[in-house]
């Protein structure tokens, strides 16, 4: 029953960014939908842009899939999926002394 649990709290950890994510992207398109029927309109001789609701929206954007993106990248990290330049720094490690009981040269 533990391991449901853990799962479940991993999707949710997941969903919820996924979700602000596509709030985001909404909250962008919205934005640009707005301003394009305003162009349209003659008779508004000046259209406003939403910039907040499109900031925000972006934000939202940005964070949800960085989190996702992050999340992906540190678990390929973690089972050894990713690129030789993307995988941790390990310390050399110190020569081994010889069987015969001399160190080695």
């Amino acid at each position: 029953m533990k391991l449901v649990v853990s799962r479940l709290i991993a999707v949710l950890l997941l969903v919820i960014p996924g979700l602000a994510a596509a709030y985001g992207f909404l909250l962008m398109k919205d934005a640009l939908w707005d301003y394009f029927a305003q162009l349209g309109n003659v008779k508004l001789p000046n259209p406003e842009f939403a910039w907040l609701h499109f900031a925000l929206g972006f934000i939202l954007f940005l964070i949800g899939v960085g989190f996702i993106g992050g999340w992906i990248f540190f678990r390929d990290r973690k089972h050894n999926y990713v690129s030789s330049r993307f995988r941790a720094k390990r310390p050399p490690r110190p020569p081994r002394p010889q069987e015969n009981g001399k160190p080695s040269e």
